[in-house]
């Protein structure tokens, strides 16, 4: 999957707009797996947070979720990550696509 600049810009957007919705502190474990697969499934763009003190940790934790979750990462700050999935049959009710969609051009 490779998103090109001007979605990744919009996705940005609609990113400032969202909390967190997993915290990933101790390292991935089987729940935290299933939360984020529900997160990505049902609202496509998600933030999670990763609380690690060592920033090769935190970067290799956000790499492991995006390949076993064949997400995309948009973007990276501090300890907060934005990561993409198109869902294949989107909520809209869910989606944050869909709800934010008057920042999308």
């Amino acid at each position: 999957m490779n998103i090109n600049t001007k979605s990744r810009k919009q996705f940005r957007a609609i990113g400032h707009r969202l909390n967190p919705v997993v915290i990933v502190s101790n390292g991935l474990s089987d729940n935290v797996d299933k939360e984020i697969e529900r997160a990505l499934g049902d609202h496509e763009l998600i933030k999670i947070r990763i609380n690690a003190d060592d920033r090769e940790e935190k970067k290799q934790l956000i790499t492991t979720i995006c390949e076993s979750h064949k997400a995309e990462l948009i973007h990276q700050a501090g300890h907060v990550a934005l990561l993409f999935r198109a869902a294949r049959k989107p909520k809209e009710q869910l989606s944050n696509l869909h709800r934010h969609k008057d920042l999308l051009v």
